[in-house]
């Protein structure tokens, strides 16, 4: 027998794409929002719903699993589980759902910006144009044509990635801790050799307790050569203080920065006082804003509009097959 989807009862903690909530309702679900009350507030009454669906507004640890008695399924809109204590979750029974093939496409391309724009310094060409400085040879760039790329993390994003680097004459190498992921457009290697043969290093991986500031000092003196280094996985991959260093010392040429390591779990304040000021500024992140070898963006890669309706749609998708 289906089961009566009025008596499934879902909480939205986070905005999204309309979709996704008229979805839901012309499903037959009962939803109910809440964007603005405290995760205690929320807790008070979470008993009463079979499921959820957030972003990243604030993290679903053990107590506010222990409070959801009734929670079948927790829905995040995004790629990444860092913030919903997985292992507790799974030993509940409760399904967690994800949504990497909504915003794949979106990291896939910004990641191929990041690094031709630094390949061919437009930001720092761009900058100075506006300052009234017309430099042809200081802004001399590089060519991607015969580079070798490696991916670490060949996931959604890793594989869009490699994808999009076809027609570039590059050869395209990935490590994962998973066998057997590699394809057409990346061949899988071990990270020994990955780190010999990279010219360019893009990182596709999650934030977890074997991932975390697994970018440091040694990781990177452990590159044969130097390497350009891209960044749309999660800032607290990156130990800031080394990679400023080897910016410095030229054994990291140029870097794109989606993410870092200061950002707040919600990924959406850096250091922000209420009045919109940076109130605390590390001395690796002051470098960055400084470098004109380094491109930032504010956590944006998979932030399009196309992947806004495509996660929205991906979650009913699959909050919709666990009833059918």
């Amino acid at each position: 027998m289906e089961p009566n989807l009025q008596n499934i009862k879902i909480l939205h903690l986070d905005s999204n794409n309309p979709l996704l909530l008229n979805q839901l309702v012309s499903a037959g679900f009962t939803n109910d929002e809440d964007y603005t009350s405290s995760k205690e507030k929320i807790e008070e009454k979470i008993q009463n719903y079979q499921g959820i669906v957030i972003r990243s507004r604030f993290k679903i640890d053990k107590s506010f699993i222990d409070k959801a008695s009734n929670l079948k399924f927790i829905a995040r809109v995004g790629a990444g589980l860092e913030s919903i204590d997985y292992d507790y979750a799974k030993s509940k029974n409760i399904t967690l759902i994800v949504a990497p093939e909504g915003n794949r496409n979106a990291v896939g391309e910004h990641t191929l910006a990041m690094l031709l724009s630094l390949l061919n310094k437009l930001n720092k060409a761009d900058q100075s144009i506006r300052n009234g400085k017309w430099i042809r040879e200081g802004h001399r760039g590089y060519e991607l044509d015969g580079k070798v790329v490696g991916i670490i993390g060949y996931g959604n994003m890793g594989k869009s990635f490699a994808q999009k680097l076809r027609g570039f004459n590059v050869e395209v190498i990935c490590y994962d801790i998973l066998d057997n992921v590699g394809d057409n457009n990346a061949k899988q290697i071990s990270l020994p050799e990955l780190k010999e043969k990279s010219d360019v290093l893009s990182l596709h991986i999650p934030w977890t307790p074997l991932t975390d500031k697994m970018i440091d000092k040694k990781f990177i003196n452990d590159f044969a050569k130097p390497f350009w280094f891209i960044n749309t996985s999660r800032g607290k991959n990156v130990v800031t203080d080394d990679l400023v260093v080897a910016l410095k010392s030229g054994k990291i040429l140029g870097a794109g920065l989606d993410v870092l390591e200061y950002e707040k779990l919600s990924f959406e304040d850096l250091f922000l006082s209420d009045k919109n000021k940076i109130i605390k500024q590390p001395k690796a992140l002051n470098y960055l804003l400084h470098a004109d070898n380094v491109i930032l963006t504010p956590h944006i890669a998979g932030w399009t509009f196309e992947s806004h309706e495509k996660l929205a749609q991906t979650i009913v998708t699959k909050i919709c097959d666990l009833y059918s």
